[in-house]
């Protein structure tokens, strides 16, 4: 089995920008997680600090290649910082 993952650590999200599976929006200091295999990018998200990792909805995405799902963690991450693709799901980010 081929994986790799991708971590993320302080970002400032802005208000809106991430929504979970289990608590709905959070925003603040957050990490950002990805884990490629199987051909999905697993995507998770914390309060940096915490021990607690949420699913961000619309997780997993079908990912065919390393390289594709690693832009694909870079462009969640961009989103929740409050770029232009703030309101994308994670579907609409994987096809940028």
């Amino acid at each position: 089995m081929t994986w790799a993952s991708w971590t993320t650590v302080g970002i400032h999200a802005l208000p809106g920008a991430v929504r979970t599976a289990e608590i709905g929006v959070i925003n603040g200091d957050l990490t950002i997680h990805t884990t490629w295999s199987d051909d999905l990018a697993h995507v998770a998200v914390q309060y940096t600090g915490s021990t607690e990792w949420y699913t961000m909805a619309g997780s997993p995405v079908p990912c065919h290649s390393e390289a594709a799902s690693r832009s694909f963690h870079q462009a969640v991450v961009e989103a929740a910082r409050g770029g232009e693709r703030a309101e994308a799901s994670l579907e609409e980010l994987f096809h940028t």
